[in-house]
C-alpha cells in the first residue's frame, strides 16, 4: 500500500568511511582546518538545516577500523548503519529499510559543501513528479544532489547481480532507465559551473576546502552553493589549487574507463602512454 506525501519518511543517508584508497582518513580531518570539527561533522550540520529530512543516518562498514565512525555518530547523536563493505548498493539499502525511509537523499562523506537549500529544492521537485530518481547535474563538484525512491533502491537491491552494479548505489538504475522514471535537473546559468571541484579526494582538494572555508565559514556557516560562486568568480585563482585532480567517475565501459585513464595521463605530460590510448579509441 501507497503512502501519501504526508506520511512518507524523508532521510538522509550519508555514505562514510575512513578507508579511502586515494585520501585515508578524510572524513576525520578538521574543518575549518585546526578547528575541533571534522569533514563528517559539517556535512552532518548541513544537512541538519534541511525543512524536509526528517532522519540522518550514517552507513559505514562492518570493518573495524570504521569503529571510529559509529563512535563519531553516537557522540553527534546520528544513527549508523553498519553493512557490507564492497556491496555498497546492499549497505544503503539495509540502512534505508531499517530506518523506515521512504525517500532517501544519498550523500557521501566528501562533500562538506552541501547546500541544504538546493537539497530541499530538490526533494519537492522529486516528490512533486513521483520520481525513482533524481538528480542534479552541473552544479559545483561537491554541491550535485541525488535523491532515490525506496522502491527504486530496493528494485535494484533486488536485480542488481553484477560486481559493478553493486560496488555502488546507482549504477543499475542508470543502466536501466526504462525501469525507473529518472529526472536530471542541469543547474540553471547562475551555478553552471561544473569546473570548480569542491570535493575533497585528495590533499590538493582538502587544501581547497580549507581555503574556501577560511573565507566563508566565518561570515555563515551554511555557505551556499551561490556563495561558492561567487568567491570563485572573485578569487579565481582558488581552482589552481586543485586543477591537476580528476574527478573520480563511475564508468560504465572498458572505453569509458580509458577515456578517464586519458585524461590522467595528459595532466601528467605523460604524452607517449596517452597517444597509445587514445589510438585505441579510435580503432
Amino acid at each position: 500500500m501507497l503512502k501519501n506525501k504526508t506520511s512518507m519518511k524523508i532521510g538522509a543517508i550519508i555514505q562514510a568511511r575512513v578507508g579511502s584508497t586515494r585520501f585515508p582518513n578524510k572524513v576525520l580531518l578538521p574543518l575549518p582546518y585546526n578547528s575541533n570539527i571534522s569533514v563528517l561533522e559539517q556535512i552532518i550540520k548541513r544537512i541538519k538545516k534541511s525543512k524536509i529530512i526528517k532522519e540522518v543516518v550514517i552507513a559505514t562498514t562492518n570493518k573495524k577500523a570504521d569503529n571510529i565512525i559509529e563512535s563519531l555518530s553516537n557522540k553527534l547523536g546520528i544513527k549508523c548503519f553498519r553493512g557490507n563493505e564492497s556491496d555498497v548498493l546492499s549497505r544503503f539499502f539495509y540502512a534505508a529499510k531499517e530506518n523506515n525511509l521512504d525517500i532517501i537523499v544519498r550523500l557521501t562523506g566528501d562533500n562538506p559543501c552541501i547546500d541544504y537549500t538546493l537539497i530541499d529544492l530538490i526533494l519537492k521537485l522529486h516528490i512533486k513528479g513521483n520520481n525513482d530518481y533524481t538528480e542534479t547535474k552541473f552544479y559545483p563538484v561537491g554541491t550535485n544532489v541525488e535523491v532515490l525512491s525506496f522502491k527504486a533502491i530496493e528494485k535494484a537491491f533486488i536485480e542488481a547481480s553484477t560486481p559493478f552494479e553493486r560496488e555502488h548505489v546507482t549504477p543499475y538504475i542508470h543502466s536501466n532507465p526504462n525501469k525507473f522514471k529518472v529526472v536530471i535537473k542541469d543547474a540553471p546559468k547562475k551555478y553552471y559551473y561544473p569546473d570548480i571541484r569542491i570535493t575533497l579526494d585528495t590533499e590538493e582538494d582538502y587544501a581547497l576546502l580549507c581555503a574556501v572555508y577560511d573565507y566563508l565559514y566565518p561570515k555563515n556557516e551554511y555557505f551556499n552553493a551561490y556563495d561558492i560562486v561567487n568567491l570563485f568568480k572573485k578569487k579565481p585563482w582558488l581552482k589552481r589549487i586543485n586543477e591537476k585532480i580528476v574527478q573520480k567517475k563511475i564508468c560504465y565501459s572498458l572505453k569509458e574507463e580509458i577515456k578517464e585513464a586519458v585524461k590522467v595521463l595528459e595532466l601528467q605530460d605523460l604524452k607517449k602512454a596517452s597517444t597509445l590510448l587514445r589510438k585505441y579509441l579510435e580503432k
